[in-house]
């Protein structure tokens, strides 16, 4: 949502789509130059949030960092802003600020990580409260977080504190080659999340639709129902046990580049119910086939 014209309008514009949960940029998305929130804008907006049905507020980084990045002005340029957003995120009590880690570009990926790791270290140390989720990624251009194994490896080398944890992007995770079209695919990738990095760390979600095919590796956002996914899969990702009650986003094109519109949102909450029905149905159909079985050993 966008906080032009104030960032009570963000919530706003949140409450209009029936949303329970919000992402803002906390500065232009494609500038270095930081917006600085007076304290009135954050009495303003903590008042705003508390009487509207907005729960969870997530601020999103600028697109230009990249916090592994081997030209050390971009590094520091990309420390500046992501400091600058968790500062943000600690006054107007966000759940958390997503990061897209960065991009090895050609280099070397384990040295690329130890520079991301680094200068994450560094953005916490400098900060106070608000948590820092990175993003999974598609995998294009060398962006890291493209696999289970590499969000682990940048929460090790960002120190795996407490603050630390993962938004986990549908669409990223599909063109990165996990399909999650099913619930059993949906709880394999699940699984290796819980062993390798701990399901406690997966703390916001980002649910979109992909335009591309399965292992692509290209970031791609279709509207909910529009792309490969499709509603089935969409409802798959909502409806998986371990990830009920995080703050999920839309980040879907919408219509003409609009965004996600009301009817999407509420589209959006018609898949997580149907997907926790339908596994509803399929634990119990289990069950009566497992009971079944056990009747009929102990008849034979």
């Amino acid at each position: 949502m966008s906080p032009a014209g104030g960032l009570p309008r963000a919530i706003e514009r949140g409450t209009e789509r029936s949303c329970s949960a919000i992402q803002i940029f906390n500065q232009s998305p494609r500038m270095w130059r930081a917006r600085e929130y007076t304290e009135d804008d954050v009495l303003a907006f903590r008042q705003a949030m508390a009487a509207s049905p907005i729960r969870a507020v997530l601020i999103h980084t600028v697109y230009l960092l990249n916090c592994a990045s081997d030209d050390a002005e971009i590094r520091s340029k990309s420390l500046a802003s992501l400091v600058h957003s968790l500062r943000a995120g600690d006054r107007i009590g966000a759940r958390g600020v997503v990061l897209h880690a960065g991009s090895a570009k050609s280099g070397d990926v384990s040295s690329a990580i130890a520079r991301c790791g680094e200068t994450v270290r560094e953005a916490l140390a400098r900060s106070e409260r608000c948590s820092l989720h990175l993003e999974n990624t598609a995998g294009a251009g060398g962006t890291l977080g493209r696999s289970v194994d590499e969000l682990a490896q940048l929460l090790d080398a960002a120190g795996a504190g407490k603050r630390l944890g993962i938004c986990l992007d549908s669409c990223h995770l599909f063109a990165s080659g996990y399909d999650i079209r099913r619930p059993a695919g949906m709880d394999a990738a699940l699984a290796q999340i819980g062993t390798k990095i701990g399901l406690e760390r997966v703390r916001s979600l980002h649910l979109n639709d992909a335009l591309v095919a399965l292992g692509s590796n290209r970031d791609r956002h279709a509207n909910i129902g529009h792309g490969e996914l499709g509603e089935r899969g969409c409802a798959s990702f909502l409806s998986a046990p371990a990830l009920q009650g995080l703050p999920c986003v839309l980040e879907t094109p919408g219509v003409k580049r609009s965004g996600a519109s009301r009817e999407e949102v509420e589209l959006a909450k018609h898949l997580h119910k149907r997907g926790l029905a339908a596994r509803k149905r399929a634990k119990s159909a289990s069950a009566a086939r497992r009971g079944g079985a056990r009747r009929g050993g102990a008849s034979g």
